[in-house]
């Protein structure tokens, strides 16, 4: 099994809660999002080969949630630099297309493009 990242991230400045799908109870936050896989942070360790119901709830321009629901498996997880947090990473199983909508939103947000010069 590849453990070694390979594709692009994009790190995210501000956080958003990720939930448990059944329980509803919030389980970390994204650190980081790829097309195929996302980067949690916990304060708990996560079970390292177990597959994971995931609900992300983000605001609409409406004011409303919308709700992305992500089936996932994780790869590996260790202590984060920040004591008391864990870094997990996930491998999503065919995820929705709302959720690859997320990853460009969040792509164009994060990402720095400069102006061209004018002549």
């Amino acid at each position: 099994m590849v453990t070694e990242r390979r594709i692009e991230r994009h790190q995210l400045a501000y956080f958003l809660s990720v939930f448990n799908r059944f329980t509803d109870k919030p389980i970390g936050y994204l650190g980081n999002v790829s097309e195929g896989g996302l980067m949690l942070i916990s304060r708990l360790p996560i079970l390292v080969g177990a597959d994971f119901e995931l609900r992300l709830k983000l605001p609409d321009a409406n004011g409303c949630r919308q709700v992305i629901d992500l089936r996932a498996r994780c790869l590996w997880s260790h202590e984060d630099t920040t004591p008391s947090f864990y870094d997990t990473g996930f491998i999503l199983y065919q995820p929705p297309e709302e959720y690859g909508a997320l990853v460009s939103a969040l792509r164009q947000y994060f990402s720095f493009h400069p102006l061209e010069a004018s002549a």
